[in-house]
C-alpha cells in the first residue's frame, strides 16, 4: 500500500479543483485528478508533481456514471488505497424554472448530486476497509439563498448538504467523516459568465452588489477554499462530520449593504 494518503478529487482542472489539488500536495498526499479536460488536468497534475505529489489523471464526464465507478477502482487499483474524496465537480445553467429545459435539470442534478452520491458509495467501499477516510463534499451558500435563475444548481446544493448529512450517520461508526463546505462568491472562472437577454457580461455588477453584502467587501479566492478543504480532510479536523462548514467572507449573516451602512454611520463602515 503506498504511504501517502490518497485524495480523489474532482473537478481538479481549475478554480477551487487545482488549488485544492496542490495544497493537499503541499501537505504530503498524492491525488487523483478528474475533470473533462485533459489539458488542464494535465496542468494540475504538473503543479502537484513540482510539491512532491503523484497525479492520477481521469479525464471524462461524470455524468457518465459507469466512468465514475471505474475512476475509483483505477484509484485503488493504482495507489492501493483511499483516504480523501473531494466531490468538487458542478455544472449548471444560468435559468429560470420558468425556462429550464428537462435535460439541463437532469444534467445538474446528475452531476451535482447523483455523481457526488455514488463516488461517496465506492468510495466509502476502499475506507471502510482501511478503517478511516473522509467524504467532503463542496456545496454553496447558494443552498440556503435564493436568486430566481438557478433552479436546479440550488436544489442540488441544498440535497448535497442534506447527504451530507445522512451518509455521516451511515459511515460515522465506520470511521468514515461526511463534511460539507459551502463557499460564498469566489473568484472563479464559474463565477464570471453571467449575462443579460442582450448578452451583455453582468459579471461586474453582480460581483460589486455581493461585495457590497459581503463584511469582508471581497469574494474569496480559490486557495482560501482550498486550505479549509484540507485542513476539514485532516486530523486536526478528527470530531467535524455530519456538518457544513461556511467559508463566504460572512455574506450569509449580513443584512444591509455596505452602501446603506456608510450612508447611516459615516466614517464607522469603509
Amino acid at each position: 500500500m503506498n504511504e501517502r494518503p490518497v485524495v480523489f478529487l474532482t473537478g481538479a482542472s481549475r478554480g477551487i479543483g487545482a488549488a485544492t489539488a496542490v495544497e493537499f500536495a503541499r501537505r504530503g498526499y498524492d491525488l487523483t485528478l478528474l475533470a473533462r479536460s485533459r489539458g488542464d488536468l494535465e496542468k494540475t497534475a504538473g503543479r502537484v508533481r513540482e510539491e512532491g505529489g503523484d497525479a492520477l489523471i481521469q479525464c471524462g464526464d461524470l455524468a457518465d456514471l459507469a466512468f465514475a465507478e471505474s475512476a475509483v477502482h483505477a484509484t485503488v487499483d493504482h495507489f492501493g488505497r483511499l483516504d480523501v474524496l473531494v466531490n468538487n465537480a458542478a455544472w449548471r445553467d444560468i435559468v429560470t424554472m420558468r425556462t429550464i429545459s428537462l435535460e439541463s435539470w437532469e444534467k445538474t442534478l446528475r452531476i451535482s448530486l447523483t455523481a457526488p452520491a455514488f463516488l461517496a458509495k465506492w468510495s466509502a467501499v476502499q475506507m471502510e476497509k482501511q478503517g478511516k477516510g473522509v467524504i467532503v463534499n463542496i456545496s454553496s451558500v447558494m443552498s440556503e439563498r435564493c436568486s430566481g435563475f438557478g433552479p436546479a444548481y440550488m436544489a442540488a446544493k441544498g440535497a448535497l448538504d442534506t447527504l451530507t448529512y445522512d451518509l455521516a450517520a451511515l459511515y460515522g461508526p465506520k470511521g468514515i467523516r461526511v463534511v460539507a463546505v459551502n463557499p460564498g462568491a469566489i473568484v472563479t472562472e464559474m463565477s464570471g459568465d453571467y449575462e443579460s437577454d442582450e448578452g451583455e457580461n453582468l459579471t461586474d455588477m453582480i460581483r460589486a452588489t455581493l461585495e457590497d453584502f459581503t463584511p469582508l467587501r471581497r469574494w474569496g479566492q480559490p486557495e482560501e477554499m482550498a486550505r479549509v478543504i484540507a485542513w476539514v480532510s485532516s486530523d486536526e479536523a478528527s470530531y467535524i462530520t455530519a456538518t457544513t462548514i461556511v467559508a463566504d467572507g460572512g455574506i450569509q449573516r449580513q443584512l444591509h449593504p455596505g452602501a446603506i451602512q456608510s450612508r447611516m454611520f459615516p466614517g464607522e463602515f469603509p
